[in-house]
């Protein structure tokens, strides 16, 4: 691997299982600065770097590298919600509403993203993950719509049901329990937890878009959060129990158990009045798992200088989530 003078890294570094920040908090939202050296330390040494015209395969996923602004950049591909050609520059569009533009042409990005990525016309691609569903336009997860080659729906509604449903199953996990019983006591630990916490089974239409879910499992704290016994809830799918229910839900959750992503989100629930934090992430193949608090039950305190840094990041990382939903 030829060595990488520098580079703007869009998304921290995780590497044996700690995140890696570099140079203090990016003077750009979302990006960090990496030296030559730690480049080299962490891109080779650590992460066990393939590199095959410009694709970098790490553990965490795929990454690949583009010249924007005169500037190298290594962009996290999960993040990455289309590529839009304007003339011969390609603008890629990834969470949180940042565009890089690049010289690169449409076909090396292609072959660079790889399947997970559709091609719905000759200047466009878009990502399996950010499509929510195919109309008479892409409508992507976070509100966007994007135009594509009408003559060519059906092949590109079945490219896109095929490439989901490999990207599901490639996150197929355990064999998921069968009883109230077995999820008891998969769940254990989490019985005596202060913060609520809940399994869900997600229901989906035939386009496989997430209509509702059914609890599985759920703490004590999630009977006292959501205001019901547990033996209503456990069975019980939240829109027979909450006829007020909010689709933005729906959305999020769709997202960590077909794709397996670990997202977070800060928003008003309507159906028990309170302002939430949710934390979500796949468990079980077609589940996801919860973890959700009272803002009104959380305080915030600083307990170093680093502590303004982290905040930062945090705020910042929430809004590029929150942005893409």
């Amino acid at each position: 691997m030829r060595s990488i003078s520098k580079i703007r890294y869009w998304n921290e570094v995780r590497v044996n299982g700690n995140n890696f920040c570099f140079d203090g908090y990016a003077r750009q939202r979302g990006a960090v600065e990496i030296r030559q050296k730690i480049c080299d330390n962490i891109l080779c040494r650590y992460l066990s770097v393939r590199r095959e015209k410009e694709v970098f395969t790490v553990r965490d996923g795929k990454y690949i590298t583009i010249m924007s602004d005169r500037t190298q950049l290594v962009l996290n591909a999960s993040t990455i919600l289309y590529v839009l050609m304007i003339d011969k520059t390609a603008e890629i569009h990834v969470s949180g509403g940042k565009i890089y533009k690049t010289r690169m042409k449409i076909s090396d990005l292609e072959e660079a993203l790889g399947d997970n990525f559709l091609k719905v016309h000759r200047g466009c691609l878009v990502s399996v993950r950010a499509i929510h569903d195919i109309t008479d336009h892409i409508d992507l997860n976070n509100g966007e719509s994007l135009i594509y080659t009408l003559r060519k729906k059906k092949q590109i509604i079945a490219q896109f049901q095929a490439a989901q449903k490999r990207l599901i199953s490639s996150f197929a996990q355990d064999e998921v329990p069968s009883t109230e019983e077995e999820y008891q006591a998969h769940y254990c630990g989490f019985e005596a937890m202060p913060f609520a916490f809940t399994d869900i089974e997600m229901i989906f239409d035939e386009k496989r878009r997430a209509v509702d879910w059914v609890f599985r499992y759920g703490n004590p704290a999630l009977a006292k959060l959501e205001g019901l016994p547990l033996k209503t809830l456990i069975g019980s799918s939240f829109g027979s129990l909450f006829s007020n229910m909010d689709a933005k839900w729906l959305r999020l959750y769709e997202r960590a158990a077909l794709y397996g992503e670990r997202l977070e989100v800060m928003d008003y629930s309507p159906e028990i009045g309170a302002w939430l934090k949710v934390i979500c992430f796949p468990t079980f193949q077609g589940h996801c798992g919860c973890i959700l608090f009272d803002l009104s039950d959380i305080a915030y305190t600083k307990i170093s200088r680093q502590g303004s840094q982290a905040m930062m990041r945090y705020f910042d990382k929430s809004q590029e989530m929150t942005d893409s939903l």
